[in-house]
């Protein structure tokens, strides 16, 4: 007990140590403003990146390239190497794995019970994008910019395309869990809620980013730039990779079962 006693204190004085270092030594300018730092964290205007043909693009398109290339790479390992060793007595891995899809697979059944197949599948794999784009951030992988300064690429989810993109494919397979139940009619059904693809899109948006400003705003100010953005980016990353991937994932499978319920007023009327 003493041990962790010294120990913590030990901690707690190199903290105090740092933090009053920081106060001391001041901030050494900077070439840009709070806001507009904020500014170009959000609309990546200036620090961009230059793909080999020239084209300069947003570091959350690389972000995306690298997540979707991770998720590919880990996929094909699990197919090839640990789906063939699975066995009656799983291990810690097949739990794992187990558990991930049965998470998802129970979700889709719940919210659709009539067409969960496709369901489950597409709500396992936007989640496992949304999950581990999220966590990428945590990486600290680093970019050099059309300036030729480093930047450390963000969630893909932290730029508005990104999401947009998301939200609308998400909106599509609602669609066709209406068509594939109801044929054109269906598409009717699932346009009532043409809001659904813009509230999607806007609330995965708005919760990456504002963990984003946050460590940001915290970075921004060297007085605070010590241990503090260790905490604060773990947290924010952390809570928005489970909340979000939690609320898309249960939204597309509730409303996919919506549009693709059958009809019951010819049961409701015999009763």
């Amino acid at each position: 007990m003493k041990k962790h006693t010294k120990g913590l204190v030990l901690w707690i004085v190199v903290v105090l140590a740092l933090l009053a270092a920081a106060i001391l030594a001041g901030s050494p300018g900077r070439t840009e403003t709070v806001q507009q730092a904020m500014r170009d964290a959000v609309l990546h205007e200036e620090n961009r990146v230059a793909l080999p043909g020239g084209k300069t693009v947003s570091p959350g398109l690389i972000s995306a390239f690298v997540v979707t290339g991770i998720l590919l790479a880990g996929a094909a390992c699990i197919r090839l190497f640990a789906i063939p060793r699975f066995r009656l007595s799983p291990g810690k891995l097949q739990l794992v794995l187990e558990e991930a899809v049965g998470l998802f697979d129970r979700m889709a059944k719940d919210n659709s019970p009539h067409r969960c197949g496709f369901l489950g599948a597409y709500i396992f794999a936007a989640g496992a994008y949304i999950f581990t784009g999220t966590l990428f951030e945590l990486l600290g992988l680093q970019a050099v910019t059309t300036h030729g300064t480093p930047i450390t690429l963000p969630a893909p989810l932290s730029d508005v395309n990104g999401a947009i993109g998301l939200g609308v494919l998400s909106y599509l397979v609602i669609v066709s869990g209406g068509v594939a139940a109801h044929g054109v009619k269906g598409v009717g059904k699932a346009l009532k809620e043409f809001s659904l693809p813009i509230s999607m899109s806007f609330r995965l948006f708005g919760a990456l980013l504002s963990g984003l400003l946050v460590t940001e705003l915290v970075y921004y100010f060297v007085s605070l730039s010590f241990v503090l953005p260790v905490v604060v980016g773990v947290l924010f990353t952390l809570l928005h990779a489970l909340i979000q991937t939690y609320v898309l994932t249960m939204l597309v499978a509730l409303y996919y079962g919506e549009v693709s319920e059958k009809s019951h007023g010819k049961d409701k009327a015999k009763d």
